[in-house]
């Protein structure tokens, strides 16, 4: 199945938020996505027909629960090619990188001194390792973006040395939209012996990825930027590593053996997942998975990239437009830009005006929009399978009339 416009609004049935909200165009899926009626349905069929909690009961409802939880970390596992006991499961993307913030000093060489990030990363994925660098007396180092926002090679090249101990980056800008060299980065990273971690978050639902392939030693990505359910977060790492590593959070469930003066860990996964895990946004996730399986990551990225090639190409009709993005061959569905001198924020709520949802401000990117020149940050727009052209037109028809009223 190619994707194309026709589909897309077939597909835009599928999501109730629409049928609540006549009229909504829905352009802040980099935020956070909407949810198919299938993965509702999933969800409240849980509640409603299995509720129970897991690895604890030894009745009917219970081993259903059990068994439907098993089988969503399978089919995540299998998403993403690895081993269901290396996958975790956390709140988001959040989480997971700060819970690797919080553990990885075990398994660094004492040789290791310096942390690589780039300039797109999200606070996510730079606050925890500017706080872990600060607590283990690290050097922060950042690799700069080129003038076409797309991430400098040559400088990655000369920041990742023998004394990197983590290499942390996006493999997709949740501002610019630029889709990064990972695999790249990732064996520039080994080769100096450094541990490599991909935040995955923006590229998920549209770039396969293998983490086999790959060969990155964690990678974390958030269910609800995929059309599953807010809550549920995953936190993929190699066995051998995650065996290593000291639990993040202490009590129920994630216990082998406890004595009044020590304790003693369950194997992994549960090794970090203390306390009841997010049931229902496990089952919820897994079937957001099979919803996008079934269309095709390749389909969806196609789509996005003749939305994002669309959309472009109508901004750069408007006067005083600024963009910042690579280009539709090398960015995903995500596009920010700046009409003139009005405010980001004016122009959100001016678009809400006209039933339009983006987002606007400095996108959890405060230091990329120093670097920009842009403190007051972005109005960003960012598609999905339900998105059309007919709505980009309406947004760009919209985005002349602000300029024409407030300029």
């Amino acid at each position: 199945m190619r994707m194309n416009n026709k589909i897309a609004k077939k597909l835009k049935k599928d999501f109730p938020i629409f049928k609540n909200n006549k009229n909504l165009i829905y352009l802040d899926n980099a935020a956070t996505s909407q949810r198919p009626k299938q993965v509702i349905k999933a969800i409240i069929d849980f509640y409603e027909k299995d509720n129970a909690n897991v690895e604890r009961g030894f009745y009917t409802l219970a081993e259903r629960a059990m068994i439907k939880y098993n089988n969503a970390r399978e089919i995540i596992a299998s998403f993403i090619n690895s081993s269901p006991e290396e996958i975790i499961f956390t709140k988001n993307t959040t989480e997971s990188l700060n819970l690797l913030s919080y553990t990885l000093s075990s398994v660094i060489s004492k040789e290791k001194d310096e942390i690589v990030l780039t300039e797109m990363e999200h606070h996510s994925n730079l606050v925890p390792w500017q706080q872990f660098a600060k607590k283990n007396k690290m050097k922060l180092k950042i690799i700069k973006i080129k003038e076409d926002f797309t991430l400098d090679m040559k400088d990655a090249e000369q920041k990742i040395t023998n004394k990197t101990a983590i290499l942390s980056f996006t493999s997709v800008s949740n501002v610019l939209g630029t889709i990064n060299p990972i695999k790249k980065l990732v064996e520039l990273g080994k080769s100096h012996g450094a541990i490599t971690i991909v935040d995955a978050a923006q590229s998920i639902s549209s770039i396969k990825t293998d983490v086999k392939k790959l060969d990155c030693d964690f990678l974390a990505f958030s269910s609800h930027k995929m059309l599953g359910p807010t809550g549920m977060g995953i936190l993929y790492g190699k066995k051998e590593i995650l065996e290593k590593m000291p639990p993040f959070n202490f009590g129920g469930g994630m216990i082998k053996k406890v004595k009044w003066g020590s304790a003693e860990w369950t194997e992994l996964p549960e090794k970090f997942e203390a306390g009841t895990q997010n049931i229902a946004g496990a089952i919820g996730l897994g079937e957001a998975i099979r919803y996008l399986e079934k269309i095709g990551l390749k389909n969806i990225a196609d789509l996005e990239r003749n939305l994002t090639t669309y959309a472009l190409k109508k901004l750069r009709e408007i006067p005083e437009m600024n963009i910042y993005n690579p280009g539709s061959e090398k960015s995903t569905g995500i596009i920010s830009f700046n009409l003139g001198k009005i405010h980001p924020h004016d122009v959100s709520s001016l678009l809400n005006e006209k039933g339009i949802a983006v987002r606007a401000g400095h996108c959890c990117a405060m230091p990329l929009m120093k670097k920009l020149g842009i403190p007051q940050g972005v109005t960003r727009i960012s598609f999905s399978i339900f998105n059309t052209f007919e709505e980009i037109d309406k947004l760009t028809d919209a985005l002349k009339k602000i300029r024409n009223k407030l300029e």
